[in-house]
């Protein structure tokens, strides 16, 4: 299934999402028609159950399509329609095709049969119509809110132009609700989250050595292709090096979530992939010399995402700590076995 969803959103990728269309996005903010196209693929429903209007796709299925969603700096929340659209099958509730996203922090608390809190940088907060997040407490629970519900939008942008806001609530009542399936955790969004930017780093990264690779093949200097020089030979191979790297610790991160989400195989993706977004975009920009920092050369579009999503979802200090501290906790008797099996003890 992943061949046949990779090679079907590659297509509709290259036909409407070119370096104008992202630039564009940025200036100008939602694009309707992209987000139609991508509505009417169908993508957006992939990862929920058959049954309850998806695709019932795994992430190991949606690799690719994270991947691409990184490779072409796609300025919509596919990736973010496909976590809370997981999240809602996993709960039982049924998948939304509207332009829909997840809320990586929440401080929502009940008030009768209504909500109120505030959402924290919600990705394209401003432009979805709803909005998954997880409200705390004794028995978490699942619920849809309506962004047209919102008390107030607290605007803001990261690195990468793409909108994060904060969307305030006063006795919202969800669209829907449900109690969080056993298994996952109340902060599953925030890990999910960590799961998708980890991905899509790793395709972004992978579009950044390609043009990379294209570009000092093609650049002459001294009479020669500088590809021939050593100084950029060994930025080129340290460049692969972080590429491979997040390609395979992502790829693991999606191949172990199979009922859930994988945390051990999940937090390596996202700390491998956040080292490597600063390694990468550096690497990147210094084989290109001066035209790589010029706003008329789309090799920015790629480097300001690898910035700014490194820190989203959880930054690499943020994980290194979580992961020494889950590791270290479980006593020096278990340090070995969680490395061998890929799973942190219960």
């Amino acid at each position: 299934m992943r061949d046949v969803f990779e090679s079907a959103l590659e297509k509709l990728f290259t036909d409407h999402v070119s370096a104008e269309a992202v630039l564009n996005a940025e200036r100008d903010g939602w694009q309707p028609q992209l987000w139609a196209a991508i509505e009417e693929s169908g993508f957006a429903l992939a990862s929920a159950p058959e049954e309850l209007g998806g695709a019932g796709a795994s992430w190991d299925d949606l690799f690719g399509v994270l991947q691409l969603c990184g490779r072409f700096s796609l300025p919509l929340p596919l990736p973010e329609a496909l976590l809370g659209n997981w999240l809602l099958g996993q709960c039982g509730l049924e998948a939304i095709a509207a332009p829909l996203s997840v809320a990586p922090r929440a401080d929502l608390v009940w008030e009768g049969g209504r909500v109120s809190g505030t959402l924290q940088q919600v990705p394209w907060g401003r432009h979805v119509e709803q909005v998954v997040a997880v409200v705390a407490g004794p028995e978490p629970t699942v619920v849809v809110l309506a962004t047209a519900a919102c008390s107030d939008k607290i605007l803001s942008t990261n690195t990468a132009g793409e909108a994060r806001d904060d969307l305030v609530f006063e006795q919202a009542t969800p669209l829907a609700s449900q109690s969080l399936a056993a298994g996952l955790a109340a902060d599953v969004l925030w890990q999910g989250g960590a799961l998708l930017r980890s991905v899509q780093m790793a395709g972004a990264l992978q579009e950044v050595m390609r043009v990379a690779a294209e570009y000092v093949n093609e650049r002459v200097q001294f009479g020669k292709p500088i590809a021939k020089f050593q100084a950029v030979q060994h930025q080129l191979a340290v460049l692969a090096e972080h590429v491979a790297a997040t390609r395979v610790a992502a790829e693991a991160a999606c191949v172990e979530s199979t009922a859930g989400l994988a945390l051990l195989p999940l937090m390596a993706a996202k700390i491998c992939a956040s080292e490597a977004a600063g390694i990468g975009a550096s690497s990147g920009h210094g084989v290109h010399g001066a035209i790589g920092f010029t706003h008329e050369y789309s090799l920015h579009l790629l480097t300001r995402r690898l910035w700014s999503w490194r820190s989203e979802f959880g930054s690499l200090t943020y994980w290194s700590d979580q992961l020494g501290q889950a590791v270290c906790g479980a006593g020096v008797k278990l340090y070995w076995p969680t490395i061998t099996s890929g799973a942190l003890p219960q």
